[in-house]
């Protein structure tokens, strides 16, 4: 089977370049052309469906069944509650079967104060840091039991890592789960495909395929550049922020019994600016470098 997944396409008019309604068409346009089964995205669709209900919409009744996963912009000016109902979605963590595979799709996305994790919402997590990206145990124990019941191999889609050493807080916990179902059902989960840190990435870690999925749109950066014109950054409030993909890179994948088969694309930086030409470092925490790239692969487990 085959699907088109995405990830941080942050559409965001006016505050950030990219992730615009041609770029959404090529992702759908794509899909079509691949014989996908549904799209998916990894999080950070737009920074509040009620902000761009037309656009939300238009992902939604897209004729391929399209898919969301909460990142933790996309109820930054929306109620959590209000996020799920316009993504028609049934709680931050649920599943769904295609094909005999199941796609599982996590949320880390709550905060750990005082002992309760509390979900992102309306941007009440930006003074958490260091007590960010958690699953709480009720959504693993869920996790659990949904690798147990599959009716196939699973496929957990998240918009935090569960690789990365900088990814979801209790990650070894998810891992632990994963080994567990994988030692008492060899390739009860295949892969784990995450977005939210603007980087392109494959690690096969003990017969699992980690794809870290590069934003479709752009990078970002914490200190500022003068690199784009004066005029355009007054149109696009953050460009200065960023540096920004030509193109909505992604990746359609298919699924093949034990093999995946990943086809990615590549883009250019706009005005060729990277971040070599800011006074930001070239690798982030992971030590893995900006690049306008999904790249593609061909992995068979066992």
């Amino acid at each position: 089977m085959k699907f088109s997944v995405f990830a941080d396409l942050h559409h965001y008019p006016g505050v950030f370049m990219g992730g615009t309604d041609e770029d959404l068409t090529f992702i759908q346009e794509r899909a079509e052309r691949a014989g996908a089964e549904f799209i998916i995205h990894a999080g950070d669709f737009c920074h509040g469906p009620t902000l761009v209900p037309d656009y939300v919409e238009r992902y939604n009744r897209f004729h391929i069944p399209s898919y969301h996963c909460l990142g933790n912009h996309d109820s930054d000016s929306t109620a959590y509650a209000e996020t799920l109902r316009m993504y028609n979605m049934p709680d931050g963590h649920y599943f769904f079967d295609r094909s005999g595979f199941r796609f599982i799709v996590c949320d880390p996305n709550y905060f750990l104060k005082d002992g309760e994790y509390i979900h992102y919402d309306r941007g009440n997590y930006y003074k958490y840091g260091p007590l960010r990206d958690y699953m709480p145990p009720d959504q693993l124990e869920w996790l659990r039991k949904s690798i147990d019941s599959a009716p196939g191999p699973c496929v957990l889609i998240s918009h935090e890592s569960f690789e990365r050493p900088d990814g979801v807080k209790n990650r070894e916990e998810v891992l632990r789960i994963i080994w567990e179902a994988n030692r008492k059902r060899p390739n009860s989960v295949l892969m784990c495909i995450n977005g939210h840190y603007h980087r392109d990435f494959i690690r096969i870690l003990d017969n699992v395929c980690f794809f870290d999925l590069n934003s479709a749109s752009y990078d970002w950066l914490s200190v500022k550049h003068d690199n784009y014109p004066e005029e355009l950054c007054r149109e696009i409030r953050l460009l200065s922020n960023t540096v920004v993909y030509n193109d909505p890179i992604h990746a359609v994948v298919t699924l093949e019994g034990t093999t995946i088969t990943i086809e990615g694309m590549e883009s250019t930086m706009f005005m060729g600016i990277n971040r070599e030409h800011t006074d930001n470092p070239i690798y982030d925490a992971a030590g893995r470098p900006v690049t306008p790239t999904v790249q593609s692969a061909k992995i068979t487990l066992g």
